[in-house]
């Protein structure tokens, strides 16, 4: 054998034995971030919490033992956000000026109004004076049914009795179900303009109404005195960069926020205890992927760009924490060049190597990226800038993007999404490969932007679709546009971002079920007319629904 090919043969062994150590250190260190993440002290990193706080300061130390520095000098970047209702202090239920335990015996509906409200009312006999009070469950059979919808069996009803002359409407639970509603603070039915609550079991029977001498003889005097406020919260992105005095900036995100323990309505858990939701793949496994790869990218001096590493808040709540930094913070295509983001990436299937690859169409240079061939991974694509994570806030602003994202699992949104179930040789393998991607860019030009053709944004069924993304923090009236679909009426009748719907057609709109109403009332072709606010002030413009 010749020196030349033995010098060969040494050297590919000793750079195979020195890739494979490095990726056992890679695996190392995922399994602590992810352990670290995904674990119980920091009770699901629900947005806001002290959990996230922790994994916050987790995030930044990581960053700094990669000596790369915050963003403009400051890795916190706390944004403040309305979501939902609270009950306001001052909120009262009396029976017999007998003021009832808030939540545990009694508490006032999310669609209820503001004010004060007093009367005499006859349990189970309704239109008998200004309030009225009736049962949720008018059988045993109806209280066992867990399919039935509880909150929009009171609203249809105490929107009845507001039309017949009802000031304020107690619904109570008689039979003790073990299905009865809790206070949701997420929800998003519209405010009628009377008082509404709900008597708990545990309320019915402290009071006595299930007792011979009260039930439908004594009457009771009800005050409802509730005060529903928007809930003001505070999420915080953390941000790293390397400053390479370069004209443009590659920004590299994944979201650190998580469930918590279901308070926010998106759990996929069916059980009614609250569970710790730790989120190891959602998104544990993207967070600590970005922070190996801001280290490979420090490692190996990549330098044809300036990059920005972007850990974001909120996007458990409708992709909050990545629109306040793309608006906060000046995101455009002057000045960015692409944007990747890593949402579940550590639940790689070891028999179909299955690694989904979205954003392909927003520039043609992805094509030859994304098609090269690959022995670890079958890549399947989507051409779409838009997605279910926040690589779609940076579309919005005409920035390419590319989402790296491994499937979902049994496990989603669900407490059991534990770090023990992580595939972290698998991840090793996503990582090295989003490294690469970021490598051969690195030599290349400035990306184009395209925008793309996605299909209706939303996931209820209509007969016909209006292509925009609705502003799901939004807390007025009306329904704000945080995104337009290319070639769909919204955008063909001139509807822009930030527009606030106010009526489609004849149907006024207050608020996100008011507009699904409406919505649901079109057919395919027809034509309407649209009215939106825009900067303060009515527009009206036609509209026609895609035949």
């Amino acid at each position: 054998m010749n020196r030349r090919l033995l010098f060969l043969l040494l050297l590919a062994g000793f750079t195979q034995s020195s890739f494979a150590q490095s990726d056992r250190k890679i695996e190392q260190q995922l399994r602590a971030d992810i352990g670290y993440l995904a674990s119980d002290e920091l009770e699901g990193r629900r947005t806001g919490s002290e959990g996230e706080r922790k994994a916050g300061e987790y995030i930044q130390k990581r960053y700094e033992g990669n000596k790369i520095r915050g963003y403009k000098g400051n890795y916190r970047y706390p944004f403040n956000f309305i979501y939902g209702k609270e009950i306001g202090l001052n909120t009262q239920i009396l029976l017999n000026s007998r003021a009832l335990h808030l939540k545990e015996e009694a508490f006032p509906l999310p669609f209820s109004a503001s004010k004060k409200v007093h009367g005499e009312v006859l349990p189970e006999i309704y239109e008998s004076g200004n309030i009225w009070m009736m049962p949720l469950y008018t059988e045993k059979d109806q209280a066992e049914d867990p399919h039935f919808d509880a909150e929009k069996f009171m609203y249809e009803h105490a929107k009845s009795a507001m039309d017949k002359g009802a000031t304020g409407v107690l619904f109570y639970d008689p039979y003790g179900s073990k299905y009865a509603p809790e206070y949701n603070g997420q929800s998003i039915t519209e405010t009628i303009d009377i008082p509404v609550a709900f008597l708990s079991f545990k309320g019915y029977q402290n009071y006595g109404l299930n007792s011979d001498k009260n039930n439908n003889s004594s009457s009771i005097i009800v005050d409802l005195n509730i005060n529903i406020k928007k809930a003001d919260r505070t999420g915080t992105n953390i941000a790293a960069y390397i400053d390479n005095h370069a004209p443009y900036t590659v920004v590299i995100g994944a979201h650190y926020d998580h469930l918590g323990r279901g308070e926010d309505g998106n759990s996929l858990y069916a059980g009614k205890d609250r569970q710790i939701h730790n989120g190891a793949d959602d998104n544990a496994s993207g967070t600590a992927a970005l922070l190996v790869v801001s280290g490979l990218i420090r490692k190996h001096k990549l330098h044809h760009y300036n990059y920005l590493f972007v850990n974001f808040s909120a996007e458990e709540l409708g992709l909050l924490g990545s629109k306040a930094f793309v608006k906060d913070q000046a995101m455009d295509s002057a000045h960015i060049a692409y944007m990747i983001n890593m949402d579940m990436v550590g639940r790689l299937n070891d028999s179909t190597h299955a690694l989904e690859i979205g954003g392909v169409g927003t520039s043609p240079a992805w094509a030859s990226i994304v098609s090269k061939p690959n022995k670890k991974f079958k890549i399947s694509v989507d051409s779409s800038g838009v997605g279910p994570s926040d690589h779609t806030s940076f579309y919005h602003a005409n920035i390419p993007v590319l989402f790296f994202f491994t499937g979902t699992e049994r496990d989603y949104h669900k407490p059991s999404d534990d770090a023990d179930k992580i595939n972290y040789p698998g991840e090793v393998s996503v990582i090295r490969y989003v490294y690469d991607v970021v490598a051969t860019m690195d030599k290349q030009p400035k990306p184009q932007f395209h925008t793309t053709k996605q299909n209706s944004i939303g996931r209820v069924n209509f007969k016909v679709t209006l292509g925009i993304m609705p502003d799901y923090a939004y807390q007025d009236k009306g329904v704000r546009i945080d995104g337009v679909s290319e070639g769909k009426p919204a955008r063909k009748a001139g509807l822009k971002e930030g527009d606030i719907i106010i009526q489609l057609g004849e149907y006024k709109v207050q608020g996100m079920q008011s507009y699904m109403e409406a919505l649901s009332r079109f057919n395919k072709g027809d034509k309407t007319k649209v009215k939106v606010k825009r900067n303060g002030k009515e527009m009206e413009m036609p509209l026609q629904f895609d035949k």
